[in-house]
């Protein structure tokens, strides 16, 4: 079990397997949310260890999330790819799903990207948009940080001014505008789930401020960004929340338009790595 007084000594020990097994230290750890799975084919692959046969990692028993850790090349670049997360609904502890970023900073990974399928609460969002995260608002019932601080991983109290980093996003957009790829840009909001939100729900996530809504993504980011690492986030708007759409929403529709979506992540993803 991870608890605040023996976090580091388990991510500096997964984080030393780890090691042994590859002979270069990755740049990029990435998170490949639902249905984003397939970006793995791009990867030149040089390990690939399932979840079940690394130490002190929990196992994800989501479907569409593969449940392996991923090392190799891409754009040009050494990486560590999570093909699948692990999400608080499936009842682990905060500890437990952002074990994975503590362990890529023990590596020497200081950039993460998380990708994952979300719900448009924007009206000018379609289903299949691709939405690059400019922040988010955070409404998990538990927080990543609560607990006694580990000074080793980062500060008590963490500046949340930049959580996704505006030099990744810049390199992002000026790549898509280039290719002509049509993109949009949102704050993105964490509810634990696992039900689809109720139409009062989205409304509510709109009225805030949020332009999409999911179950992921912002727990790691502030942990990421507990350690100072520089972090790039982008959705795939897989159902909207609106009175015509909201009858359909289940996991197979999520998954169908995430797949849909793929190719264009797929790019800016690959070519984020290359350029920046």
């Amino acid at each position: 079990m991870l608890t605040p007084e023996n976090l580091y000594d388990k991510a500096r020990e997964t984080a030393d397997h780890l090691l042994d097994l590859t002979d270069e230290i990755p740049v990029y750890g990435i998170v490949l949310g639902s249905g984003l799975g397939s970006l793995a084919e791009d990867i030149e692959i040089d390990v690939e260890i399932p979840y079940k046969n690394i130490p002190n990692f929990p196992v994800s028993t989501v479907e569409g999330h593969k449940g392996s850790l991923i090392f190799g090349t891409l754009g040009g670049k050494y990486v560590m790819a999570m093909n699948g997360r692990f999400h608080y609904y499936e009842g682990y502890s905060m500890y437990e799903v952002t074990f994975p970023e503590r362990v890529m900073k023990l590596m020497g990974i200081n950039k993460l990207i998380v990708s994952n399928a979300s719900g448009g609460v924007n009206p000018h969002f379609r289903i299949g948009d691709v939405m690059i995260i400019t922040d988010h608002i955070n409404f998990f019932p538990e927080h990543p940080l609560r607990g006694k601080n580990d000074p080793r991983f980062g500060p008590r109290f963490v500046n949340m001014s930049e959580p996704y980093s505006l030099k990744m996003i810049e390199t992002a957009e000026n790549y898509a505008k280039s290719k002509g790829i049509s993109y949009r840009k949102g704050v993105y909001l964490g509810l634990q789930g696992p039900t689809f939100e109720t139409l009062a729900e989205y409304k509510m996530v709109r009225t805030i401020g949020a332009d999409a809504v999911g179950m992921s993504t912002v727990p790691e980011v502030i942990v990421a960004k507990h350690m100072d690492m520089e972090v790039f986030g982008i959705s795939v708007i897989t159902d909207l929340g609106d009175e015509e759409f909201i009858k359909n929403v289940n996991h197979e529709e999520v998954i169908k338009a995430a797949k849909t979506a793929e190719p264009v992540v797929r790019d800016l993803v690959k070519n984020l790595v290359r350029l920046y």
